[in-house]
């Protein structure tokens, strides 16, 4: 069985889709977890196969269950809760590989069913009748991505989702576990080579034993820390690897404020975006290649490396000949400039150039630093590539402070909007990779010819007087703060009563800076109430 959790991975990912309809065509049973009915997820076709486009499809979910936003946390303690009044836990796998199980079993049967039903919008017979396919299911794997990330209660509800799997003795068993749908593999660096605000004190180590690096002594920023400490002025320089900060970033005044606060801004960047308008005293653009053209760096073919959503690292080779012969990669660039920072420095010790000239250098660097990156030069030239080593999913071994897997056990919360208020989430069009959007249309819902538009219920619709396509404005207030932002125009969408959605990056604006998930820091992207009038 698989769960799909959220406003679904594959809107974005065709190829998580194309997974998908292999696994119903093998026989997998698919469960969909969505404020929105997605197209794609009923009449899948494949964009690369005829057959398929010409078709009537593949219709991938088995079953629907149409959650209120911000109501999955409440939803999944349900199914937890009928598998315990059922019995059907893992008690085998529990005893042997968990800890908390006695209080998270009390905390669910405790939890009364009316606040379940209430906080998910989905009906007590209707999360039974799910739950107890989940119960009976010998292997399952449930999928989420930002649809998930982006509440404040993100961690909390993610943490749920993991206490289901633990009761059923999910995870390290074969066909089943956790699968967090991540980025495009630009985004993997967190894994693959350590790029995080906060490092391990063991990363840091083996960066000074491997090039000389002394270990920091104060924490980094994350993207939203960032913005903040742009606007006070203290962050003074930004610098953007790839990426469209303005518009990806939540908050988009703030963000932009901030980044004209800078005295210098740098954006290495393969094409132009709207970040490349909004500057810093300095703003300078610094044009690379892109990972489809040929990098002859250092005079003979390079290649680089990435991992997929799946852990999966496997070279990336350009074939295309490069815009211009003047383009250098990013490897280079980032070489050149901390090659100039030594020197103004007076430190050395780091061959920047050596690197900048022979990739295979960097991975032999990288397999001392992180740990799975044996043999990284080797491994990485085989057909496919080679998974990253995952304990639990490997042999069942925990790397936690227990040594065991640990149920969490967390109260249930939800936003609630005032009467009058909507539970707002943005979304992202099937014609849209992150903040590019190629067209106006989005194939997956059905809305063609624009994007500034209010999918919402028909009841809210009635109740409000509007007719479809009327031009309403939306506002957000959050610490005193309001913003607000004009010309949508209202869809009529089979979306939960008091939730509405809108695309990003459009609805950033709304987004307020300092609403973010608990923990991670996360901003609310999927859960934000608003004020929606009429023009």
């Amino acid at each position: 069985m698989i769960i799909v959790v959220g406003q679904n991975p594959g809107t974005n990912h065709p190829r998580m889709l194309t997974a998908l309809r292999n696994a119903k065509k093998n026989g997998a049973s698919i469960i969909s977890i969505n404020p929105l009915i997605e197209t794609g997820m009923i009449r899948f076709k494949h964009p690369q196969n005829p057959l398929e486009v010409l078709g009537y499809g593949t219709e991938i979910s088995d079953e629907h269950v149409r959650v209120c936003l911000n109501g999955d946390q409440a939803l999944f303690r349900g199914f937890a809760k009928v598998i315990l009044e059922r019995s059907l836990e893992d008690s085998g796998f529990i005893s042997t590989f968990t800890k908390g199980y006695e209080d998270y079993e009390k905390l669910v049967r405790n939890t009364s069913w009316d606040e379940i039903s209430m906080l998910s919008g989905v009906e007590r017979k209707e999360i039974q009748r799910i739950g107890s396919l989940i119960a009976k299911s010998k292997a399952t794997i449930c999928c989420w991505a930002m649809g998930l990330t982006q509440h404040k209660n993100s961690v909390a509800t993610i943490q749920e989702i993991s206490n289901l799997l633990l009761l059923g003795g999910h995870v390290g068993r074969e066909g089943a576990g956790l699968c967090p749908v991540r980025g495009h593999s630009n985004v993997q660096g967190d894994r693959t080579v350590g790029i995080t605000h906060n490092p391990t004190s063991e990363f840091m180590d083996s960066l000074r034993r491997e090039f000389g690096i002394q270990k920091l002594q104060t924490r980094g920023l994350d993207s939203v820390g960032a913005v903040k400490s742009m606007l006070q002025r203290e962050a003074r320089v930004f610098l953007s690897m790839g990426g469209n900060f303005i518009s990806a970033m939540s908050d988009t005044n703030a963000t932009s404020e901030a980044i004209r606060n800078c005295s210098l801004t740098v954006q290495i960047s393969t094409k132009p975006n709207r970040s490349h308008l909004i500057t810093g005293k300095i703003g300078i653009i610094l044009p690379c290649l892109g990972r489809t053209e040929r990098d002859e760096s250092g005079g003979s073919a390079q290649f680089v490396t990435v991992e997929n959503s799946m852990g999966v690292v496997h070279k990336s080779i350009g074939t295309r000949s490069p815009a211009s012969n003047n383009l250098r990669s990013e490897a280079s660039i980032v070489s050149g400039i901390a090659l100039a920072i030594e020197e103004k420095l007076g430190f050395s010790g780091i061959m920047w150039k050596e690197l900048a000239a022979d990739y295979d250098m960097i991975r032999d660097s990288i397999e001392k630093v992180v740990p799975g990156f044996d043999s990284y030069n080797e491994r990485c030239r085989e057909n496919g590539g080679f998974y990253l080593p995952n304990p639990p999913r490997d042999s069942r071994i925990f790397p936690t402070k227990t040594g065991l897997a640990n149920f969490i056990s967390n109260d249930l919360v939800a936003i609630s909007p005032k009467h009058g208020e909507f539970l707002m989430m943005s979304i992202r069009s099937h014609d849209q990779y992150n903040t590019t959007v190629y067209t106006d249309n989005d194939r997956y819902r059905g809305i063609y010819s624009g994007r500034r538009v209010v999918l919402m219920n028909k009841s809210d619709m009635e109740e409000n007087s509007w007719e479809e396509f009327d031009e309403v404005s939306i506002t957000s207030e959050f610490d005193q703060k309001v913003v607000k932002s004009d010309r949508w125009r209202v869809v009529e969408y089979d979306i939960p009563r008091g939730n509405v959605a809108t695309y990003f990056p459009e609805a950033n604006v709304l987004i307020p800076l300092n609403s973010v998930a608990d923990k991670s820091n996360t901003p609310t992207s999927k859960s934000v109430i608003v004020n929606i009038t009429s023009t």
